[in-house]
This record gives structure tokens, sequence and C-alpha cells, in this order.
């Protein structure tokens, strides 16, 4: 197979307007030569499943594209991955139960995590969330709860972090806080964090420990997210500054300085937060957010990882067809299973 190429158009449009604006010749951009071949196979699938420009702005087109998309990813995890599924209520909420066919280990039979989905907040309920959470049930042997949130724009925040924190607490019937953990990818990344600070507003006892993936409690922000769009095969954002906030109705009108919208941005629920993992593609919108909130904690002393695969782009690892998305699975079993509370001897 031929080795794909993406062409990158100039990052930042016309001439430069100050001194500190760059403008970037077009030049090609050659897949990253870390990459498994795998994965260059995987990378032409990705392009070819891009969504259509013609559906931006349009809710229903977006969901019903996006839903055939999860579900051929989770047609393959469930190629891969033997799990079961059931769907249930948990403090008002609806949730899929995840758990290995092969059954729950031993050393996990007194802990539990919680996936959020990603899905830009608009998206993803249903077998999205399940190609989350299949991969990680079965390869750390752990029961995975994955919380059907009320979406935007139906609902705006704290709809989600809400949610969450109301799945949280009924766990907290089985369950000790210290044998809790919660984790997403993209929207679901930024909402774990979100939902991490809330848990802390009701006065709930913290997770033990907490994943972030292609996406952060942070803002949308940094080279990252320009450079992103050019090159995974997109367009260039079509402005030269971003927002302080992240631009999505979802969290239209909360303001930057709003500490359980936007934690890792304050230092008082950064310094709280459990250990934490970060993890994403190098090729990520969200890889210079993913980099600030790393900064952030490791300055306030909180034990966190930070993990990118250079030359993928966001929310890989629902192609579970690499060596690359197996190797992220193991990372996100191995961080959980050495920071959650201790196991059942």
């Amino acid at each position: 197979m031929k080795r794909p190429i993406i062409a990158a158009a100039a990052l930042l449009l016309a001439v430069p307007a100050s001194a500190q604006e760059v403008l970037v010749p077009a030049f090609t951009l050659p897949p990253s030569n870390q990459l498994s071949a795998e994965a260059k196979e995987v990378l032409v699938r990705m392009k070819a499943a891009i969504a259509p420009a013609d559906i931006a702005g349009d809710i229903a087109k977006q969901r019903a594209f996006y839903q055939v998309y999860n579900d051929d990813r989770l047609a393959e995890m469930r190629r891969h991955f033997r799990a079961t599924e059931k769907r249930e209520t948990m403090g008002g909420v609806t949730v899929d139960v995840v758990q290995p066919v092969s059954g729950i280990a031993d050393a996990n039979r007194t802990r539990v995590l919680i996936n959020i989905h990603g899905g830009g907040f608009m998206w993803g309920a249903g077998s999205g969330a399940l190609v989350e959470a299949i991969p990680i049930a079965v390869t750390m042997g752990i029961k995975v709860v994955t919380v059907d949130y009320r979406l935007t724009p139906e609902h705006v925040y704290p709809a989600a972090s809400e949610d969450v924190s109301a799945v949280y607490r009924a766990l907290l019937k089985d369950y000790p806080a210290a044998n809790i953990g919660i984790y997403g990818c993209s929207a679901g990344g930024v909402i774990t964090a979100q939902a991490t600070a809330w848990i802390r507003k009701q006065g709930l006892p913290r997770p033990g420990a907490i994943g972030t993936f292609c996406g952060t409690g942070s803002s949308f922000s940094g080279d990252s997210a320009f450079i992103s769009g050019p090159t995974t095969g997109g367009a260039a954002l079509p402005v030269s500054s971003l927002p302080a906030t992240l631009p999505t109705a979802y969290l239209a009108g909360i303001p930057a300085s709003d500490p359980a919208a936007y934690p890792l941005l304050s230092d008082n629920e950064t310094r709280a937060m459990p250990p934490t993992l970060l993890l994403a593609g190098g090729r990520d919108f969200a890889v210079s957010g993913l980099t600030l909130a790393h900064r952030r904690l490791a300055r306030l002393g909180v034990e966190s990882e930070l993990h990118l695969f250079d030359g993928l782009p966001h929310a890989f690892f629902v192609w579970p067809n690499m060596p690359e998305s197996i190797e992220a699975y193991s990372l996100i079993a191995g961080f959980f299973d050495r920071h959650l509370g201790a196991k059942k001897r």
C-alpha cells in the first residue's frame, strides 16, 4: 500500500499581522516514522471516515453520522474483546455496565471505573460509550460503568457533572472512594476533570484516580489547535487567536474563571485532583491543553503522567486494529491498577 501523505496548507491566513505571528509555508508531511505498519493502514481508514463538511452545524445530521461511525468502531471492538454489557439506572441516570466475559479479576472485585464518553458534548451515548468502556474493562479485568449523561444543545453545563456525580454517589454505597476511578476521552476527558471538581463541590470524597484523554478541563488552546487540522488532513482554523473558553454550546457563557467548569485553570482545584493520567495522539488538537494541564499538575504537586503517541490524531484508540491502541489500553489499565485503593487479597 502506498504510504499516505498529507499536504498541509499554510496554518495562518494571509500575511502575518504582527511580529508575533509566523506565516508557515505549505509542505508535505509524511507519516511519523514511529508508527507501526498497522497504524499507517488505519490512518487511511481514519481519513476516509472523517465527517463531511456539509453536516457542520446540523445536529441531527451530525448525530446520525456519528451513530454510524461509533457503531462501526463498536463492531471492531467486539471482534477484539469479549465483554458483557448491561443497561441499568444508577442514581437516576442511565448507565451501561461492562464486564469482561472471563470475569472480574480477584484484585479488582472491590474496584470500579466510571467512563465518560466523548462526542463533542452532543453525541456518543450507547455505542460510542461502549467503544471506550469495553477495551479497558477486558484489559484490566474490571467493571466499567459508562454514563449516559445529558447532552447539549438540549442541556448545558453543569448537567454532565451532575449526572456523573449522581452515579459516583450511588457507587460509593458499594465501593470506597479510593477504589473508584474516572476516565474519559475528548469531551469525556473535559467532563472527567469537571466532574471531579463537582464531586469536591458536593462534599464527596475524591476518586482514587482519573484519566483525561484527548481533552482536559483547561482551555482549547496552544499551537496544537492550529496545527492538528492540516496535519491530519483537515483545514486550518479560520482565526489567528483562540478564545479563553472552550468553543462549545455546552459551556456557552461560562467564564474561564469558574473553577468547577475549568478546574485545571484553578490552582485550588488542580491541587485537589487525585493522581491523573493524560494521554493523546501527537497530532491531536488537545495536545497543547494536555501539556499545559500536566505542567500545572506537576507544579502543584499532583502525581500525574502524560503520554503522547507521535503521528496519531484525536481519539486514535477508538480504532483497536493497531499496536498503539493496545498499548494505550495497557497504559490506562496499569495506571488505575497502581493508583486505585488496596487490591483484594
